[in-house]
């Protein structure tokens, strides 16, 4: 009982606190300990969103955009070491979940002039990333530059660098669709 009242007192602490620096976040929403934020007056975080422990969430718009956007939708919950970047737009739907470790970014290094290192090239802007309304994603995926479909699952350790569309089982590096519902036998079958 205490336990719960200590848990429930530290998250209305926490959103006094920081309710002014987001764009938007929740007093339902649970933050919990994160690796590190930037951005945060470019982030929205919505009803019953979890973010869990050493999550690094960011909207830094290091490519010059005008506008910058994270969006986390209600009740989805982000595991644990996960990594966001947003330098345009990323907006995760609502009820999505994501396992532990997976990286997703709107964005990546420049690595044209092999005379530089690329720490020292910039950043490449690439396609705003959207995950639809009750997507699962597996164990260390990463999304980059690519969007995802409405209640799809993408396998564990999958590199997703092309858009997904609804209702897809994805795996792989590059991902690859392995399976699709078929909506009017109202089953999966394999693609």
């Amino acid at each position: 009982m205490i336990k719960k009242i200590y848990k429930s007192l530290n998250r209305r602490i926490y959103y006094i606190l920081n309710k002014k620096k987001y764009r938007f976040i929740s007093s339902t929403a649970i933050v919990q300990k994160l690796l590190r934020i930037d951005g945060k007056e470019n982030i929205s975080i919505e009803k019953r969103v979890v973010i869990q422990k050493m999550t690094w969430i960011a909207a830094v718009p290091l490519t010059n955009e005008d506008n910058c956007e994270l969006s986390i939708g209600e009740g989805s919950i982000i595991g644990h070491f996960n990594h966001i970047y947003a330098t345009k737009e990323i907006i995760i739907g609502k009820n999505v979940l994501t396992a532990d470790k997976v990286y997703i970014s709107d964005n990546l290094h420049q690595y044209e002039n092999i005379e530089l290192p690329i720490m020292f090239q910039g950043i490449k802007q690439l396609s705003n990333v959207r995950i639809g309304d009750g997507s699962w994603i597996g164990e260390n995926v990463c999304i980059i530059g690519a969007s995802i479909g409405e209640n799809c699952v993408i396998g564990a350790n999958s590199v997703v660098t092309k858009d997904i569309p609804d209702y897809c089982v994805a795996v792989g590096a590059p991902a690859r669709i392995i399976k699709k519902y078929n909506i009017i036998l109202q089953k999966w079958e394999k693609v």
